[in-house]
């Protein structure tokens, strides 16, 4: 994906190099990896790419932040989520990050997704499948060990998205694919004893309401992103107390 009706909605990004087989991308002005002060006495890291680091909306409408601001809602405190996510990783590049990062500490939950950029690179199943079961134990090392503290969030189907229009493969082809890689995901999940959540139905919403996208005409708007901080956050407060 490169340049759409003469507007380059995005260049991807790796955390040293721009990739030009990736999915598009913009420069987020987040920092990929978000480090702040103490604010509450829970703490949380999130695992991803581009939809986790929230591309294309404010950091606030991000899903790990409109997460933080849900948990709070409910009595639980929550510090600023510490993010280790970049807009265009696959399931290698996230878990050299990790390495890279260096991060020592534990923390009370940790979501992770990841696998969009996978599939569109076409990469072989059975590479995701074992990358991802290897994120999945560093997830839980992260939780020290405590699987119920750690949440699956399935890949969202962009092939409904104005940009997918212009992809060589069909809407049907790229939800065929996506629904392999989350039924992958889910299995090694539940089979780890971890939560796993389907947003995808709901990512697919956003064919006939184009609220749900961001105006890169790709990623989800933050009006998505609440709709999957209302699946998830019932599940982390069942055991973050």
């Amino acid at each position: 994906m490169k340049f759409l009706s003469g507007m380059l909605l995005f260049s991807f990004l790796s955390s040293v190099c721009t990739k030009e087989n990736n999915m598009p991308a913009a420069v987020n002005p987040v920092n990929p990896f978000i480090t702040t002060n103490p604010t509450g006495n829970f703490t949380y890291l999130a695992l991803g790419d581009s939809y986790t680091i929230g591309e294309s909306v404010k950091q606030s409408e991000s899903f790990p932040y409109q997460l933080q601001t849900a948990l709070k809602g409910d009595n639980r405190n929550v510090e600023n989520p510490k993010i280790i996510a970049v807009t265009g990783w696959t399931t290698d590049e996230l878990q050299g990050a990790i390495k890279q990062a260096k991060v020592t500490d534990k923390f009370d939950f940790v979501t992770l997704l990841i696998g969009v950029n996978n599939q569109y690179r076409g990469y072989p199943l059975d590479t995701y499948k074992k990358e991802f079961s290897e994120l999945l134990q560093t997830a839980i090392g992260f939780a020290g060990g405590r699987k119920t503290r750690v949440f699956v969030i399935s890949i969202p189907d962009w092939g409904v998205t104005p940009f997918a229009k212009n992809y060589s493969k069909s809407a049907q082809t790229i939800a065929s694919e996506i629904d392999a890689f989350n039924a992958a995901a889910e299995q090694i999940a539940t089979s780890a004893g971890v939560s796993f959540t389907n947003i995808t139905p709901d990512s697919r919403m956003a064919a006939n309401d184009i609220s749900l996208i961001a105006g890169d005409a790709l990623h989800p708007s933050g009006k998505m992103y609440a709709n999957w901080v209302n699946a998830l956050a019932p599940k982390i407060l069942d055991v973050v107390k």
